[in-house]
């Protein structure tokens, strides 16, 4: 019980950071996708959309949110948005250029619901 206590107290704990560390809010984008996956965890929930380019090249994105607290302060559930759906993103690219990005708002292109990610980007300024 001593070993398994040990092993699980030296594991490293997920870092929270700030919005600034990471995204650029003078950098938006607006994204349509199909959902790949979500990941509903703290400290933040992402979820991936490949986003079809106007080459035809499809590009998987990581798009980051609030907690799953925040997101259902705002509405969500953990059903909100599953594989498939067809969203569209209002975001803040990432600093280092990569398909990743902070969600600001996601509309469902079922319903036309558009949700508030509970984005960090307030917090941080």
């Amino acid at each position: 019980v001593a070993s398994l206590f040990l092993l699980l107290a030296s594991a490293p704990a997920v870092p929270h950071h700030s919005f600034a560390a990471e995204f650029d809010a003078n950098k938006p984008v607006t994204l349509t996708g199909t959902v790949t996956k979500v990941e509903w965890m703290n400290p933040h929930t992402w979820f991936y959309i490949d986003v079809k380019g106007e080459d035809d090249k499809v590009t998987n994105w990581g798009l980051e949110m609030g907690s799953p607290n925040g997101l259902m302060r705002n509405g969500w559930n953990r059903n909100s948005m599953k594989i498939g759906d067809v969203v569209t993103v209002d975001a803040s690219r990432a600093k280092d250029g990569s398909n990743h990005a902070n969600a600001r708002s996601v509309t469902l292109a079922s319903t036309g619901q558009r949700l508030f990610a509970a984005s960090s980007q307030n917090e941080n300024r």
